[in-house]
């Protein structure tokens, strides 16, 4: 007999994983966005399928989620979000370039990289990791299951070690509300005003 999909087992899944988050290394991936929004750097997120709609989301929230009370949010860049860059880098190079020939275009020394991936194995987050330090930009990571390839060449990783790429993207999700949350309280430029 098939299984039949249980919500609390999913909801008490979503919780444990939660507080599994390692809170050390939110922290310096907070810590890190902050300095970059005070240099006025720039954030570049990427990700595949949900994980490239959580980066667009994520994008949005430290445009302008953060920046409601001064008007100046972080300089951010979501990949996936050009479909005209994407469809003309995956058929006139490959999909595996498409985020690291943008990277290589846009990124500068100092700026920050965010990869969102169930697995960690995605080729094209794989390749932008590696580009981004060849470029002297750090390389966060959000990674689900075994993390894969990405908990290797990632400077930095939250890996949420679930075999479930719905809870995965989840907790990608609720991590970047979370940052949005804790760079609100922290803005730099909150006595600006508008």
């Amino acid at each position: 007999m098939k299984n039949r999909f249980d919500v609390r087992e999913y909801i008490n899944n979503l919780t444990n994983t939660i507080q599994d988050i390692d809170k050390k290394k939110f922290s310096e991936i907070a810590q890190a966005l902050l300095k970059t929004w005070q240099e006025d750097r720039q954030v570049f997120i990427c990700g595949n399928g949900g994980s490239a709609a959580n980066a667009i989301h994520m994008a949005n929230d430290l445009f302008y989620g953060i920046a409601k009370e001064s008007g100046k949010g972080i300089r951010v860049h979501a990949l996936p979000a050009n479909q005209s860059i994407l469809t003309c880098l995956a058929n006139d190079e490959s999909y595996a370039d498409i985020f690291s020939s943008q990277l290589s275009v846009l990124g500068q020394p100092g700026d920050i990289l965010i990869v969102l991936s169930g697995s960690g194995n995605s080729p094209n987050v794989v390749k932008v990791i590696q580009k981004a330090k060849q470029m002297g930009i750090k390389a966060f990571a959000i990674l689900g299951y075994s993390g894969g390839k990405c908990l290797d060449v990632a400077d930095i990783a939250i890996h949420t070690a679930i075999d479930d790429m719905q809870i995965a993207e989840d907790c990608q999700q609720i991590i970047g509300h979370m940052l949005m949350r804790w760079l609100s309280d922290h803005n730099p430029h909150k006595d600006q005003g508008r």
